[in-house]
């Protein structure tokens, strides 16, 4: 289950329904909080910050 390590809407959205629908089936809420999680680390390694609103 490799999620995708980019910050676009999208692939945020991508990795939520992965993991949702994965062997583990994570609650929408912690499928959320992973995804968003990878979002802010693809971003640090890309050499910006995340927004935060």
């Amino acid at each position: 289950m490799p999620l995708d390590k980019s910050g676009t809407k999208a692939s945020v959205g991508r990795n939520i329904s992965e993991l949702m629908h994965s062997e583990k089936k994570y609650p929408q809420r912690q499928a959320i909080a992973i995804a968003l999680d990878v979002k802010r680390r693809a971003a640090r390694e890309k050499g910006g910050k995340d927004k935060k609103k």
